[in-house]
C-alpha cells in the first residue's frame, strides 16, 4: 500500500502543476485526465508513472506552452496530424513523468491503412473511441469532477468485464492491434472479455496479419504480456491461443497442443510450457521468461517413439533455431535474440549433469555462456518444477550449484586461457592467420581446463602443440 500511495502522491504532483498552469480561461475546465490513471486507481492499483489527458483545445500548442513556461523539462514531441503531443514533467524527487496530450478528436480508418483520418470532436467522440470501456473514465483536471460517459466504466471495473466502447468489430477492424490489447488487459487485471467482444476477436484475429500493422507493434505488445506475472502471462497465452491469435504470429507453438510426452511429464508440450511460465520469479528478465516459454517448441517436430518409449532428441538444439527465426520475424533486437536462443538451446545442460562429472567437465559447463548462467538456472528450476521429477532428479541441479561454486572459489574459471597467444602459435608453427589458429588456441585452452597444462607453462605448451599439429596435419 505504501509503494501505491507514494506512486499516487507524485503523479498528484504532475497533475497540480499541469493544473496550475492551465489554469486561464483558455484552458480552465477544458482538460480531462482520462485512461490508465483512473482505472488503476478504482481497481486500488499502483499507477504506472504516465498520464494520458484529453484536451478540449489545441493539445499541440499547450504542450509548447508547459515547455516555454519551464514545466516541461524537454523540447515536445509533437504530432500535429493527430492533434497529439507528449511532454515530460517531473515530480518533486526529480523523477520525470511522460504526460500524452490529447486534442479530443474523431478517428476513421481505411483498410490496410496504419494510420487514421483525424478530425476534431468532442469530448464523447474521444471517449468512444477508446479502446475499452474501462479506460473511459474522465476527471475535469480543474473540478475534479469524473465522469463516465459511456456508463459501462465503473460497472465494467466492479464486475471485473472487458468490452469496447463502440460495436467490438468496429474497434478492432479500426486497429487490429487493440486484440491484442484485450488479452494483456483480461491477463495482467484477470478480467473476463465479455461474449460478443470475444467473438468479434475471433472472427477478426486474421486482422493482425493485415498491412495495417507492423510486425514491431505486435513484438511490443507480446512484450508486454510476456512481462506479467507468470500466472498472467500464461493466461494471455491459452486466451492468444483460444482465440486464434496465436496462429498469426507464432504459429510454430500450436503443435505443442496435445503433443504428449509421456515420463516424468504430467503435461503435453503446451500444458508443460505454461506450467514452467507459472513458476517465473516477478523479476526474470524478457530473456528467462521468453526462454522458458519457448524451451520445449522443437519437441513436436522431433517427437519419436519406440519400445523404449517418447524421444525428443535434438529438441533443444533445433529449438534454438526456431527461436531465432520467430524473433527475427517480429524485429527483436539481436542481444535478446542472442540472449534467448542460447537459453532455449542450452537448457538441457543442467539436467545431463551427474555426480560422475569431473571438475573439468563442471568447469567446461561454467565457461558455456558463463555471462547467462544464473538466467539459465532459473529457466531450468522453472521447467523441471512443472514435471513430476524425482527428487534425486531434483537434488543434482543442487549438486551442479554446490559444484559451480566450489570451482569458483578456487580458480578464476572464465579466465583460464592458453599460455601461448596466436602471434606465438602462428611463429611455432609457421603458419599464417587462419582457423587453425583458433583451432589450436581452443586445444590448448582446453588443457588448461582438464588441468593437464598450468597455464603459465609456455613450454609444455609449445610441446603439447607440436604434437597436436603434427595429428591435425595428418588428418
Amino acid at each position: 500500500m505504501e509503494v501505491r500511495s507514494t506512486a499516487v502522491q507524485f503523479v498528484e504532483e504532475v497533475i497540480s502543476k499541469i493544473r496550475q498552469a492551465s489554469s486561464v480561461p483558455a484552458y480552465y475546465g477544458k482538460i480531462y485526465i482520462v485512461g490508465g490513471y483512473l482505472r488503476d486507481l478504482a481497481l486500488n492499483l499502483t499507477p504506472a508513472d504516465d498520464l494520458d489527458l484529453v484536451l478540449e483545445q489545441d493539445a499541440v500548442q499547450f504542450a509548447f506552452e508547459l515547455y516555454n513556461m519551464g514545466l516541461s523539462s524537454h523540447y515536445p514531441v509533437t504530432y500535429p496530424r493527430f492533434g497529439t503531443a507528449m511532454v515530460h514533467i517531473s515530480d518533486s524527487t526529480g523523477k520525470l513523468h511522460q504526460v500524452e496530450l490529447v486534442t479530443a478528436r474523431r478517428e476513421s480508418y481505411v483498410e490496410n491503412s496504419r494510420k487514421p483520418d483525424v478530425t476534431a470532436g468532442s469530448l464523447k467522440d474521444d471517449v468512444y473511441r477508446r479502446d475499452f470501456t474501462i479506460n473511459t473514465l474522465v476527471r475535469n483536471l480543474h473540478t475534479g469532477d469524473e465522469f463516465d460517459i459511456t456508463e459501462l466504466a465503473r460497472p465494467d471495473l466492479t464486475n471485473k468485464v472487458l468490452r469496447t466502447p463502440l460495436d467490438p468489430q468496429v474497434t478492432f477492424f479500426d486497429d487490429p492491434l487493440r486484440m491484442l490489447r484485450a488479452v494483456r488487459f483480461a491477463a495482467k487485471l484477470d478480467f473476463e472479455i465479455e461474449p460478443s467482444t470475444l467473438n468479434s476477436i475471433q472472427r477478426w484475429a486474421e486482422r493482425l496479419k493485415s498491412a495495417a500493422i507492423a510486425d514491431e507493434r505486435i513484438r511490443d505488445e507480446f512484450i508486454k504480456i510476456a512481462m506479467l506475472p507468470g500466472p498472467a502471462f500464461a493466461k494471455g497465452m491459452r486466451l492468444l491461443l483460444q482465440l486464434g491469435l496465436l496462429h498469426q504470429f507464432m504459429w510454430e507453438m500450436e503443435p505443442t497442443v496435445g503433443c504428449v510426452q509421456g515420463g516424468w511429464h504430467v503435461h503435453d508440450v503446451w500444458n508443460h510450457s505454461l506450467a514452467a511460465v507459472e513458476l517465473l520469479p516477478n523479476d526474470a528478465p524478457l530473456e528467462v521468461r521468453l526462454a522458458t516459454l519457448w524451451h520445449d517448441i522443437a519437441k513436436p517436430v522431433v517427437r519419436a517413439e519406440d519400445e523404449q518409449g517418447i524421444h525428443f532428441y535434438g529438441h533443444a538444439e533445433l529449438g534454438a533455431k526456431m527461436v531465432r527465426t520467430i524473433m527475427r520475424r517480429l524485429h527483436f533486437a539481436n542481444d535478446e535474440i542472442n540472449d534467448t536462443v542460447s537459453l532455449v538451446g542450452l537448457h538441457m545442460k543442467p539436467g545431463q549433469y551427474t555426480t560422475e562429472w569431473s571438475d573439468a567437465a563442471v568447469r567446461r559447463f561454467m565457461r558455456e555462456r558463463a555471462d547467462l548462467r544464473d538466467q539459465l538456472m532459473t529457466v531450468v528450476k522453472c521447467d523441471q518444477g512443472s514435471m513430476n521429477l524425482p527428487q534425486a532428479n531434483r537434488d543434482r541441479l543442487a549438486s551442479l550449484l554446490q559444484r559451480i561454486a566450489e570451482q569458483q572459489s578456487a580458480m578464476d574459471v572464465q579466465a583460464l586461457n592458453s599460455p601461448l597467444n596466436g602471434n606465438e602459435i602462428m611463429c611455432i608453427l609457421s603458419i599464417d592467420r587462419g582457423p587453425t589458429v583458433a583451432k589450436a588456441k581452443d586445444f590448448l585452452t582446453d588443457r588448461v581446463i582438464e588441468g593437464e597444462l598450468d597455464q603459465q607453462d609456455k613450454e609444455s605448451a609449445k610441446k603439447l602443440l607440436k604434437l597436436w599439429f603434427e595429428r591435425y596435419t595428418d588428418n
